[in-house]
């Protein structure tokens, strides 16, 4: 993707309803990803691979590399959910962005938390909620400052597909899946609850196969919700970046703004 392709941009909303007006329009003053610059009071940040897909770990870069040396040493990176595999492996999360994102920024290595692929799923689960609450101290609930996600055509987001028990889940923040309709089956994934704490959500969608599902997510009210419909932070914000080819069947208005 070049740097002159345009993002549709739509702000944070409730779902129009048949009698509710049009999205608002909302000019952005920031960019997507250097948000990662951010400074917010605990500069923590929730990568996702799975939702950028392959070019996720070589966009982010670019949108950094601007501004030049910056002091990341405050961020605490974690990631929305995680395949069971080694992080050698070519479906490795946290494999993807040691590669392509982790080894060009100036983070601690141990501010970096990941799962224990060793582990099995149930017990990976477990040892990866220790340590998000090793690292929010004091919240019942990790809020994190932003967190980057994707959605997938059937508009699952992290490991929470369709119908599936986990989007029923209260009380884990941290829960583990075996039967995921994706492969690789065995997955780690942070929850609704947490997901809709944080201060920042960025959805990221490119493509046309994802135009269909993004229809169903921001303009249409169904009864049984996708699991990216579901995200709606409490009393953060949410903003979705999508190519012209992922928001061709959209008819609410959207700001366009070029990706650097």
């Amino acid at each position: 993707m070049s740097h002159s392709q345009k993002w549709p941009c739509l702000p944070r909303s409730t779902r129009p309803s048949s009698t509710s007006s049009p999205l608002s329009r909302q000019e952005l003053d920031w960019r997507p990803f250097w948000a990662l610059r951010g400074t917010q009071q605990r500069g923590s940040s929730c990568l996702n691979a799975i939702t950028l897909g392959g070019r996720g770990g070589k966009i982010l870069p670019a949108a950094v590399a601007p501004a030049g040396p910056v002091s990341l040493a405050r961020w605490t990176l974690g990631f929305c959910d995680e395949r069971l595999v080694p992080f050698d492996h070519a479906e490795s999360t946290y494999g993807l962005y040691r590669t392509h994102l982790l080894s060009r920024l100036p983070i601690p290595e141990s501010q970096v938390i990941t799962i224990n692929p060793e582990l099995p799923v149930e017990e990976a689960a477990e040892d990866y909620a220790k340590k998000l609450r090793q690292a929010f101290q004091g919240d019942s609930i990790p809020v994190f400052d932003l967190l980057i996600l994707g959605v997938g055509p059937d508009g699952h987001t992290c490991s929470l597909f369709p119908d599936h028990p986990l989007l029923q889940e209260r009380e884990k923040i941290v829960a583990p899946i075996s039967d995921s309709p994706k492969p690789p089956p065995q997955r780690v994934t942070l929850t609704l609850p947490v997901l809709n704490a944080a201060r920042t959500v960025i959805f990221v969608a490119t493509g046309e196969g994802k135009a269909a599902v993004l229809k169903r997510i921001l303009e249409d009210q169904e009864e049984n919700p996708v699991p990216a419909a579901l995200v709606q932070p409490h009393t953060g914000k949410l903003c979705w970046f999508l190519d012209e080819a992922a928001a061709r069947l959209l008819t609410v208005p959207f700001e366009k703004h070029s990706t650097l």
